[in-house]
């Protein structure tokens, strides 16, 4: 093996990202295709392999695919699957091996990578039942050398893999190499990471139910594959891709090791990719077109570099620094200072819903209307309150019609001893007061008596996740009225992608962008608040936003759409860059206070719940830490000092 000469790869998809990869090869070590979104990448290798498995046919040859679970092929699965059922594509000529599987586990378990892969791809094509592979999570302790030995001999004895998918941990493994991995490693059990035991938490129902272990692929087995794509979507995953792909091969990451791949790939969207030199620094990487935006973002990163004021900065801090192009176009980095000052500035507002009787051409939101109807739409039953908890006690307290859209039911972030608790109450005070309702009782009856004996595999029943919705439920409405929204404002979506009862969530559906059309075309907003948080590692709020995309772009043309502004707010995983922000809403120490006290009425979501993360903090912590800190930016360049900011980017039609 050796490392890649860039310039003689060609890649049969290059014209559909978005940069071209030339641009970025002093910084990054191996391809790196960028798209829009992942359904673009995703399509893009799907037929990549597609190309394989028909080339393989027509030299009466089988195809040989190494396939990964894990949400991130899922869409590649689909545009397969698509392809079978439209186009003919046939799988009789296809043998696999998976990557992995956790141990020890059945196969018909609800976390089981067996049956995974069936529901994903295996169920839904023409593919010979016995041509495909996983390890066994079933077999005793004592022969799992042996399989593991056997599972590389079966690759081997088809001619090794022709194609190898990945994903990549957020701790950088691939497979479950997990830090630490040696290059040479074989197929083996491993003792799993922490981190990957959070990430894999929802999906067990808690950290105290992951299994501890898994059988996997060596990094050997993957790096001896014909050709090897990487996928990363989000956010969360833009260090670990910057650290893979521009980072020197370490075992610290064991996704660097294919730095050393003759034919392999990293195909990744925007915000995987937003780490990487050519997005955070473009302009260290070839000549960009100095616009506000990009001044704005070139300038802040300067300040925050050499750790100075916007206003102090100088002549030589712009030369010494790559940015000798943008001062020779200004001629001083006195008129570049004040310029990118006045953005700043003109950002921060203590009105969001706009300052009426008042200038606002360098405000972010209009005067007028004076009071506006908005919508705020919350993902989940608290994102309104962690997200922009002060801003939105703000709108309320300044007069604006708020209606609070909560789009699911968020029955699956409730543990399940809280929704024993919660069934029990209500089957003991209706026997107190000998409460005539059957149906009623049947429900809680049922519900806790499924609690009380569920095992690990099992999926919530739907009169326990009816539970659950209502534990959330009511807690948005106690949120609510702490910051004195009508009943009547108040709307629970229940949109229908969600109801599945697992951390994996059905595609977005009609159905779903109906409801919010629905609900946008009934209130007529003028502000419209929703979640941009595409870090969220477990992707409802993607498709909650795309939802609401959705229903504007269907309701652009009606009269009042013209008047509705949108702005984008981030949740609980991450802030927005400062550069990008173009509302901040400043916060006392009172305000803080106040949404903290607001945060607390999610009584389920507080402690110990299934989607904390890796992050051990409460949401709350997050939160007013997040707001700090956007706090504490502005100041260091050179703005007023608050406790606390929320920050938003406005989403144009």
């Amino acid at each position: 093996m050796k490392f890649n000469n860039h310039s003689k790869h060609k890649y049969f998809y290059q014209r559909s990202t978005l940069f071209n990869m030339e641009q970025a090869i002093s910084y990054e070590r191996i391809p790196t295709l960028i798209y829009a979104d992942s359904d673009a990448a995703s399509r893009a290798v799907a037929h990549e392999i597609a190309g394989i498995i028909r080339q393989r046919s027509n030299e009466g040859k089988l195809a040989v695919l190494g396939l990964a679970t894990g949400s991130s092929p899922k869409k590649v699965y689909a545009e397969l699957i698509r392809m079978h059922r439209e186009e003919g594509l046939s799988f009789q000529n296809v043998v696999t091996f998976n990557l992995d599987e956790y141990y020890p586990m059945q196969p018909d378990s609800v976390q089981s990578y067996v049956r995974f892969m069936r529901e994903q791809l295996f169920d839904h094509i023409d593919i010979p039942s016995g041509n495909w592979h996983l390890p066994d999570g079933t077999l005793p302790l004592e022969k799992l050398a042996e399989f593991c030995k056997d599972y590389e001999a079966q690759i081997e004895r088809y001619g090794g893999l022709d194609f190898q998918l990945l994903g990549i941990g957020r701790n950088g493994h691939i497979g479950f190499n997990e830090p630490g991995s040696l290059v040479n490693s074989r197929t083996r059990l491993m003792t799993l990471d922490l981190t990957t035991q959070i990430d894999a938490a929802g999906d067990f129902g808690g950290l105290a139910k992951v299994s501890k272990k898994a059988i996997t692929m060596g990094v050997q087995k993957i790096m001896e594959a014909k050709r090897v794509v990487l996928l990363a979507w989000g956010e969360h995953k833009a260090t670990n891709v910057a650290r893979a792909v521009e980072g020197s091969v370490s075992s610290d990451v064991p996704a660097s090791y294919l730095q050393l791949h003759e034919n392999a790939s990293f195909v990744i969207d925007t915000a995987a990719a937003s780490q990487l030199t050519r997005m955070r620094t473009p302009w260290m990487v070839d000549s960009v077109n100095w616009d506000r935006a990009m001044i704005k973002k070139a300038v802040i990163h300067l300040a925050l570099t050499v750790n100075k004021p916007v206003l102090k900065l100088t002549n030589a801090d712009y030369n010494e620094n790559g940015l000798s192009d943008l001062l020779a176009l200004y001629g001083q980095a006195y008129d570049i200072n004040i310029e990118v000052f006045n953005y700043l500035q003109h950002s921060i507002t203590g009105w969001p819903g706009g300052k009426p009787n008042a200038d606002d051409s360098n405000r972010p939101e209009r005067a007028y209307p004076a009071k506006k109807k908005v919508i705020i739409f919350s993902p989940h039953p608290d994102d309104d309150i962690i997200s922009m908890g002060g801003t939105f006690q703000r709108l309320h307290d300044q007069g604006h019609d708020v209606h609070v859209a909560y789009q699911t039911s968020g029955n699956i972030a409730v543990a399940d001893d809280e929704a024993l608790r919660f069934a029990e109450f209500v089957v003991d005070f209706n026997e107190r007061f000998e409460a005539n309702n059957a149906k009623a009782n049947r429900i809680y009856r049922e519900a806790a008596k499924f609690l009380k004996a569920k095992k690990d595999s099992e999926i919530d029943t739907p009169e326990v996740r009816y539970i659950k919705g209502l534990i959330r439920r009511g807690e948005a409405k106690n949120t609510c009225r702490y910051v004195g929204i009508k009943k009547e404002n108040i709307h629970f979506l229940d949109m229908p992608f969600y109801e599945t009862g697992t951390i994996q969530k059905n595609p977005i559906g009609e159905k779903d962008v109906e409801i919010v059309m629905n609900l946008i075309d009934e209130v007529q907003p003028h502000q419209i608040y929703a979640a941009g948080d595409l870090a969220d590692p477990h992707g409802t709020h993607k498709v909650c936003l795309d939802a609401i995309i959705q229903a504007v772009q269907k309701l652009k043309h009606r009269e009042y759409m013209n008047s509705c502004w949108i702005w984008l707010y981030k949740g609980a995983w991450q802030e927005w860059d400062i550069d990008q922000i173009e509302m901040a809403v400043p916060m006392s120490p009172d305000q803080v206070l106040k949404k903290r006290y607001g945060i607390f009425k999610h009584q389920s979501q507080k402690d110990g719940v299934p989607f904390q993360g890796s992050d051990a903090r409460e949401f709350w912590q997050r939160a007013e830490d997040r707001n700090s800190n956007t706090a504490k930016l502005y100041n260091k360049l050179g703005l007023a000092e608050y406790e606390a900011m929320e920050a938003f980017v406005r989403w144009k039609i």
